[in-house]
C-alpha cells in the first residue's frame, strides 16, 4: 500500500508514477490484442488458401472431364480439411512455443 503523500513534489511524483504503470499494462495489453488478432488472421489464411485452391482445382477438372463426381465439392472438402489440419498444427506449435 502507497503512503499518503505529503509535498506537492511527493503528490506529482505518485501521479507520474501511477500513469506510467498505466501506460505500460496498457501496451502489455495491446500486444496481446494485436498477437491475437494475427493469429486469427493467420489460422484464416491457413484455412481459405488450401480451400480456394481446392476449388480452382476441382473446377478446372469439372471442365475437362466429364464426369458424374462433382471434383469442385470434392477438391473443397480436401482443401478445407488440409487447411484445418496446418492451421491446427500452427497452433499448437504456437501454443507449445509460449509456455
Amino acid at each position: 500500500m502507497k503512503k499518503k503523500s505529503s509535498t506537492p513534489e511527493e503528490k506529482l511524483m505518485d501521479k507520474i508514477s501511477s500513469d506510467a504503470e498505466k501506460k505500460i499494462d496498457a501496451r502489455k495489453k495491446g500486444k496481446e490484442i494485436m498477437f491475437g488478432l494475427g493469429i486469427f488472421g493467420i489460422v484464416g489464411f491457413s484455412i481459405a488458401i488450401p480451400t480456394l485452391l481446392g476449388i480452382l482445382l476441382g473446377s478446372y477438372l469439372d471442365g475437362k472431364t466429364e464426369s458424374s463426381i462433382s471434383f469442385t465439392m470434392t477438391f473443397l472438402f480436401l482443401g478445407l480439411v488440409i487447411g484445418c489440419i496446418n492451421a491446427w498444427r500452427w497452433v499448437k506449435e504456437t501454443s507449445e512455443g509460449k509456455k
